[in-house]
């Protein structure tokens, strides 16, 4: 590992122009390249405190040995000199896109004598014209198939065409109309490179014209009363339709665009791009990246743009790139793109109408695209295999932790403050194993504290399977860590503070029923918390792992191990560690840790959403004993509001179907006890609106006129 002092330019030494460096390693290997309006400042920012510098970059900067540049007139020019370079060295530490499929291209090989029409993948050849990306090959086949009919092109290999021409028979295709059998001189060079043209022109969207024309010989073929000539335009005029109808109208304007949408984590990131021609979608292609730098979803655009655009030139550049962040500056990207076209090109952010929706549709294939990605990369048991050797080994782990239980505290600003634990076996999700608590042992926010109850309530409860299964054996004299002096017993804990341990039979886990799925006991029953981690994760810092490691201790467990995932810069923290651990950037480990934190974040996030939507739709009448949710919403039909279900005597109460009298003087004491609502207030104008028959109790109204829970969150309300 180098000092990045020891290949410190001198001061004075780097120009203050625009430019291109590279970090070179002690190999002299091109470790990364960037570019920077002003290399001086550029440059000063990586020779700073390595404290101060972001993991990723104080890891690049440790690897190089030295450091070089260039300088250039331009942005432009800079641009396009760090897509050469970077495509000339690969370097480690650039964000490089990697193709999660070899997408096949439409190809017309314009470059030969008689063009070719075929399925193409890999690179892009010169004088080749390229349609697509397709999803799959077979799409390409029954679109050529359909067209074919209208413009019989070449479709055979060279082998096949030297063939027919020696024999001077052609193929099958030639036969059946379906080729212009160039191969035994039906049809000379020259027409049949215009037929190939007008193809190429057809795929790029310039539909309408051959359709007209079409449709006109068929007119005239039929005045002529050429009934079979019509008959063969009329279905050649069908395939071209059904054709077009494979690639629906998107954009009515007929749009030449490019959509480029990203989703991203810490760690990688998916982009996906819709090729729109003509107002319709002609292709899709995805690509992932390793997040190998600290780079901005701006910055993953800028990268995209090259490796999209860096060898295109002419329409392959379409008019119009549509994207969810600009580069900064965006100007010398837009100069670029425009010269790589040869005309105006706009790069820009749609705000509104159809591209925004389009736009839409491309971000949820991004993400779709991510989720798969690391679906397939968690799935692979040679990789969870060397996940969990890896954290075993940076932990100091005495095995590898085939129960990973992480746990999170979730709360808006104070309120509903709620804890999840996630089990993961194996490196995989055990959703069946998925618990939720309630923090009801104190008020307020103190994540600290939280992490201490939640920890020492699920421990306790395990440690009470033990004792009642017989595998925590009582000798005479001592007594189990559930009621030893000084550890955290029954007695701890509030009687108020129950664990809400529901089963997980949803997919996202979101059942509250208080009971427990999962293993059962000989007698049936479920066993609660029956099974210990190896190792306990939480979501936070150095106050986090203590209060946990705390919670364990004072329970007298000592076999279990304890490490903290802080989500800013991804380190992982240990109890008796002064400094985080760093697991490398490329770490299947550290990726593992990430899926398990991300996990427990969104299980807790989702309950406390859920009780915090309960809590503003509850109502006096929920503190009624024994009135379930039919009988309420028949008494609301009934008198159309709370507020007139108030005034209600216990007689006409009692006239609700399944109201009996008893049933009725509960809820007229209830009603009577509870503080009427809080009249409605349109926040616009100041107005009380004082009839709330038409809303629920304790409700207010927004900007818009439109009732609002009282006390709900504004849009600025945080949510962790």
């Amino acid at each position: 590992m180098a000092d990045p002092s020891s290949y410190r330019p001198k001061p004075g030494q780097i120009p203050d122009s625009p430019g291109v460096y590279r970090f070179r390693d002690e190999h002299r290997r091109v470790i990364y390249v960037g570019k920077a309006k002003s290399l001086r400042q550029r440059l000063a920012n990586y020779f700073q405190d390595l404290a101060g510098l972001h993991p990723r970059t104080r890891t690049m900067v440790t690897t190089a040995a030295s450091v070089e540049w260039t300088v250039v007139s331009t942005e432009v020019e800079a641009l396009q000199l760090e897509y050469s370079w970077i495509k000339e060295y690969d370097p480690r530490f650039n964000v490089k896109y990697r193709d999660d499929k070899s997408y096949p291209y439409l190809a017309v090989t314009m470059n030969e004598e008689f063009p070719r029409v075929q399925v193409m993948r890999g690179h892009k050849k010169k004088g080749v014209r390229y349609f697509g990306p397709y999803g799959h090959a077979w799409a390409i086949r029954d679109t050529v198939d359909l067209l074919l009919r209208v413009f019989p092109v070449r479709t055979c290999s060279a082998g096949v065409f030297k063939n027919a021409t020696r024999t001077g028979r052609p193929c099958l295709l030639g036969y059946i109309g379906k080729c212009s059998a160039p191969c035994v001189d039906r049809i000379s060079p020259e027409d049949h490179r215009d037929l190939a043209e007008d193809f190429c022109d057809f795929m790029a969207g310039r539909t309408g014209t051959y359709l007209r024309r079409l449709e006109k010989q068929m007119t005239e073929a039929a005045e002529e009363m050429e009934y079979e000539r019509a008959a063969r335009l009329r279905d050649d005029i069908e395939a071209l339709k059904k054709a077009m109808e494979k690639n629906a109208v998107v954009l009515a304007d007929a749009t030449d665009a490019d959509l480029i949408a990203v989703a991203e984590d810490e760690l990688e990131a998916a982009l996906q791009i819709f090729h729109v021609r003509g107002g319709r979608v002609r292709g899709q292609r995805g690509w992932v990246t390793d997040k190998v730098e600290d780079v901005t979803t701006a910055a993953l655009v800028e990268h995209a743009l090259q490796q999209l655009y860096g060898e295109e030139s002419g329409d392959a550049v379409p008019k119009e790139v549509l994207v969810p962040a600009l580069p900064e500056p965006v100007e010398p990207v837009q100069e670029w793109l425009t010269g790589r076209r040869g005309s105006n090109v706009s790069l820009r952010i749609p705000q509104r109408g159809d591209k925004k929706a389009l736009m839409e549709t491309v971000q949820r294939n991004a993400q779709q695209a991510l989720a798969l990605h690391k679906t397939k990369r968690a799935s692979d048991l040679t990789t969870r295999s060397r996940a969990l050797e890896e954290i075993a080994d940076a932990l100091d782990l005495d095995s590898a932790p085939l129960r990973i239980e992480c746990y999170d505290i979730s709360h808006l600003q104070g309120d509903d403050v709620v804890a999840s634990m996630v089990v993961f076996e194996d490196g995989l999700v055990r959703k069946s194993e998925y618990r939720r608590f309630q923090i009801k042992g104190f008020a307020g926010q103190d994540d600290v504290r939280s992490m201490h109850e939640v920890i020492t309530r699920r421990f306790r409860r395990y440690l009470a399977e033990k004792e009642r299964t017989g595998e925590w054996p009582e000798e005479d004299g001592t007594s189990s860590p559930l009621t030893a002096p000084g550890t955290a017993g029954p007695a701890a804990m509030p009687a108020a503070a129950p664990l809400v341990a529901p089963p997980v039979a949803a997919p996202d886990g979101d059942a509250d029923d208080g009971q427990v799925n999962g293993f059962k006991d000989d007698d049936g029953r479920p066993r609660k918390f029956a099974y210990p981690p190896q190792l306990v994760v939480v979501d936070g810092g150095r106050p986090q792992v203590a209060a946990a490691k705390r919670a364990l201790d004072e329970l007298g467990i000592d076999d279990i191990a304890v490490c903290g995932l802080a989500k800013r810069l991804e380190e992982v923290w240990l109890p008796e560690d002064d400094d985080p651990v760093v697991l490398p950037r490329s770490s299947e480990g550290l990726y593992l840790l990430q899926r398990v934190r991300d996990e427990a974040h969104r299980f807790a996030i989702s309950y406390q959403r859920t009780k915090r939507a309960k809590r503003f739709r509850s109502g006096p009448l929920d503190d009624v004993p024994g009135l379930g949710e039919t009988r309420k919403q028949a008494l609301i039909k009934h008198f159309g509001s709370v507020k007139k279900l108030r005034s209600a005597t216990i007689e006409q109460i009692q006239e609700v179907p399944g109201i009996g009298r008893k049933t009725a003087e509960t809820i007229a004491a209830a009603l009577a006890q509870a503080a009427p609502a809080a009249p409605a207030v349109n926040t616009a104008t100041g107005e009380i609106m004082d009839d709330s028959e038409d809303e629920a109790p304790g409700t207010t109204a927004d900007a818009s006129g439109e009732p609002v829970a009282a006390g709900a969150p504004d849009d600025r309300g945080q949510e962790r």
